[in-house]
C-alpha cells in the first residue's frame, strides 16, 4: 500500500492561484496501471480540485481559485493494495508566498545606495528584507515595507566611499506573514568617490653628505587611511622652516612608496599627501632639524630632546614564537613612539619598516613575514613630539638564535711539557646568534681524556674529550694544564650561542716536549759520567800518571811543604832538615828516570 503523504501544505503567490505540495512516500513496487494515483478534494464545497498532479522530488498541484478564502484540502493516494490521505485547512490570506523581486537598479552617492526593484504582487502589501554583503565578508540585513507601488526601494546608509557592495532582496506578506519569497538576483554596486580620509603614515632616514643631507622618505597607508577613489597619487612637498622660501614638490603614482631628496643643513618641513580624482587627503608632516651645531640650535635641540650626549649602546632583545619583543623606557614629553628596522639587513636597500605607537605604550611585539631564524635584526626607538623625532634607544636581537656558522680560527699554539696555550680569532658580528663564549676540547690521541679541572664530553663515536668553557666572548686565549710530557694531543676550539655550538671537527694535533728538569737530571746522571769515562779511557796513561803515579813527584809531595830551597827549577831537600825513617836507594836506571 502507499505511504501517507507528508509535508502537505498549500499556498498562493497572487491570491489567484493555489499550489499544494507534498512529499511522496517510499516505493510500492507496483508498476503500470497499479502505480499510486493522487486526487485532491475540497471539503467545504465537497468538490474535486481541478488540477493535474506532477511528481519529481516533490509532488505538486496548482489550480485557479474564485473568491473563496477558507479551504479544507485533502490529498488522497491510492493503489490496489490501499489508500492514504493528508489534509490541510487554511485561510488563503495567511498562505501568501510572494514571487521574488526582479529588475533591480540603484542610485549612489559616496556613502549611500538607494536600491530599487519591481514586484509582481502589486495589490499585496509586502515586507522586504535586503541583504548587503560587506567588503570584509560580513552580512548586514535591512528591513523595509512596501507601499504597494509598482516598484519598491530602500536606502542603505553609512557606507564607505568607492567600495563595492553586493545586495539582494526577498519579501514576505506584511500581514499574516507565511514565508519569504525566493531571493532576487544579486547586484554588485560601487559607491561614488570621495576625498581620501585619514592621513598617510610617513617616516624618514637621514644620511649626512658633504654640504647637506640625503633624506629618504617612506609612506604607507595608516589603519585609519582610506583612498576613497581611484587614480591615487602622492605629492611630496618640502620647504625651509626658518626663511619661508618657496616650497618644492614632486608627485608620484600609486606604485611608489618612497623617494629621496637632498637638502642643505637648514631645518625643513616635509609634507606628504594622497590625492584621488576628488581631492587631497590631510597632510602628514615631518620636521627635519637643522644640522649645524651653533649655540641657538643646540638650545632648540635640547628643548626638542634631539641632543645626544653619548653614543647609544645596543641592548639585546629576545625573539618569541610570535616575533621579537621590544620594550623601552617611556618619556612623558612624547606624543608617540616609532620603531624602525630592516626586513633584510644584509641587502641594500634593506626594506626599511616602521610601526607607530601611542604615548602610553612602552613595549611591542614586532613581527614580520620576512623575519627568519639566524638573522640579526636591529631596532631603533624614536620619540616624536610636534612632528619632530628623537632617537631614544637601540635594540638588537634574533627571531630565533642558531649555532654559529663557522668555527674560530686557531692562530697560535704555545707548548710546554705539561701545558698548551691556544689563541684564536673570531669575529662576533654577523653571526647566527649572540656568541656567549667558547669551548676548548683536548684529548690524547691514543686514549680518552681525564685531565684535572675539565668536564667530560662524549662524541657520537663514544670517544671522550676534555672540555673547557670560556664564558667571555672577548677572551680568545686559553691555557690547558696538567698535560703529560712527550705526548701527542688533539685540540679544537668552538664558539657557542644559546642554540648550540659549532661542529667539533678539524682537530689540530700537537706534541708536548720532554720535561726540562728531567732532561737536566738525565744529563747529570748519564751524559756527564759517560763523557768523563770516555775521556778517562782515552787518556788512561795520563790519568794514571797524574792521579796514581808509580813514583810520586817530589815537587808534589807534602814532604816539601817546608820552606823551599831551589837549585834551578827543582826543589831540594836538605838531609839536615829532616830525619827519614827509611832510606832506600834505587838502581841507577830508575834514579835517572826520576
Amino acid at each position: 500500500p502507499p505511504d501517507t503523504p507528508t509535508d502537505f501544505s498549500c499556498q498562493t503567490q497572487d491570491m489567484r492561484r493555489v499550489t499544494c505540495t507534498w512529499s511522496q512516500g517510499g516505493d510500492t513496487y507496483l508498476y503500470g496501471s497499479n502505480l499510486p494515483k493522487y486526487t485532491l478534494s475540497e471539503g467545504l464545497s465537497q468538490k474535486m480540485v481541478p488540477c493535474t498532479v506532477s511528481c519529481s522530488e516533490q509532488c505538486s498541484c496548482s489550480w485557479d481559485i474564485d473568491h473563496q478564502r477558507i479551504y479544507n484540502i485533502t490529498v488522497t493516494v491510492e493503489n490496489p493494495l490501499g489508500k492514504k490521505t493528508a489534509t490541510d485547512v487554511f485561510d488563503l490570506t495567511h498562505r501568501i508566498y510572494p514571487a521574488a523581486p526582479f529588475q533591480l537598479w540603484e542610485k549612489c552617492t559616496d556613502t549611500e545606495i538607494t536600491l530599487y526593484w519591481k514586484q509582481q504582487n502589486k495589490e499585496i502589501e509586502l515586507f522586504c528584507q535586503t541583504e548587503v554583503l560587506q567588503p570584509d565578508g560580513k552580512v548586514q540585513l535591512h528591513n523595509s515595507s512596501n507601499t504597494q507601488l509598482s516598484y519598491a526601494s530602500i536606502t542603505l546608509g553609512g557606507l564607505q566611499p568607492y567600495t563595492e557592495y553586493t545586495a539582494r532582496v526577498h519579501c514576505g506578506a506584511a500581514k499574516h506573514f507565511w514565508r519569504w519569497s525566493e531571493w532576487s538576483e544579486a547586484r554588485t554596486i560601487r559607491t561614488m568617490e570621495s576625498t581620501p580620509s585619514g592621513k598617510l603614515d610617513i617616516w624618514r632616514e637621514i644620511t649626512p653628505v658633504l654640504g647637506g643631507r640625503n633624506v629618504t622618505l617612506f609612506w604607507k597607508k595608516a589603519p585609519s587611511f582610506r583612498a576613497n577613489g581611484r587614480n591615487i597619487s602622492y605629492e611630496v612637498t618640502w620647504e625651509k622652516v626658518e626663511d619661508g622660501s618657496k616650497p618644492e614638490s614632486i608627485s608620484f603614482s600609486s606604485n611608489y612608496n618612497s623617494t629621496s631628496i637632498s637638502i642643505d643643513k637648514h631645518s625643513y618641513r616635509i609634507t606628504i599627501m594622497a590625492k584621488n580624482n576628488v581631492n587631497y587627503s590631510l597632510p602628514s608632516v615631518l620636521i627635519i632639524p637643522r644640522a649645524t651645531g651653533n649655540k641657538q640650535k643646540i638650545i632648540e635641540a635640547l628643548l626638542c630632546s634631539f641632543l645626544v650626549t653619548e653614543e647609544l649602546k645596543e641592548e639585546r632583545v629576545n625573539g618569541t614564537d610570535g616575533g621579537i619583543f621590544i620594550s623601552w623606557k617611556p618619556r612623558h614629553i612624547y606624543d608617540s613612539y616609532i620603531i624602525d628596522w630592516c626586513n633584510f639587513p644584509m641587502l641594500q636597500p634593506c626594506d626599511l619598516q616602521w610601526e607607530r605607537f601611542g604615548p602610553n605604550t612602552s613595549s611591542a611585539l614586532i613581527n614580520s613575514g620576512a623575519f627568519v631564524p639566524g638573522v640579526r635584526y636591529s631596532f631603533r626607538i624614536y620619540g616624536s613630539v610636534a612632528d619632530r623625532a628623537s632617537l631614544l634607544e637601540k635594540k638588537t636581537g634574533y627571531l630565533k638564535e642558531l649555532p654559529p656558522l663557522r668555527s674560530p680560527t686557531v692562530k697560535k699554539v704555545e707548548l710546554t711539557s705539561n701545558t698548551v696555550t691556544v689563541s684564536w680569532d673570531f669575529h662576533l658580528t654577523n653571526e647566527s646568534g649572540f656568541v656567549r663564549g667558547y669551548h676548548v676540547y683536548v684529548s690524547p690521541v691514543q686514549e680518552d681524556c681525564r685531565l684535572k679541572g675539565s668536564k667530560k664530553h662524549v662524541l657520537p663515536d663514544d670517544s671522550v674529550l676534555c672540555k673547557y668553557t670560556i664564558e667571555n666572548p672577548e677572551e680568545k686565549r686559553y691555557t690547558v694544564k696538567h698535560l703529560l710530557p712527550n705526548t701527542k694531543y688533539k685540540l679544537v676550539v668552538t664558539a657557542y650561542t644559546s642554540a648550540g655550538e659549532t661542529l667539533i671537527d678539524n682537530f689540530r694535533y700537537v706534541d708536548t716536549p720532554l720535561n726540562s728538569n728531567m732532561l737536566y737530571l738525565l744529563v747529570l746522571l748519564v751524559i756527564v759520567p759517560s763523557l768523563v769515562a770516555a775521556l778517562c779511557h782515552w787518556k788512561i796513561k795520563w790519568v794514571k800518571e797524574c792521579c796514581c803515579p808509580v813514583i810520586p813527584s817530589p815537587n808534589k809531595s807534602k814532604a816539601l811543604s817546608f820552606k823551599e830551597f831551589k837549585i834551578g827549577p827543582e826543589k831540594v831537600l836538605k838531609i839536615s832538615d829532616c830525619i827519614p825513617d827509611v832510606l832506600d836507594v834505587d838502581n841507577k836506571g830508575e834514579a835517572q828516570k826520576v
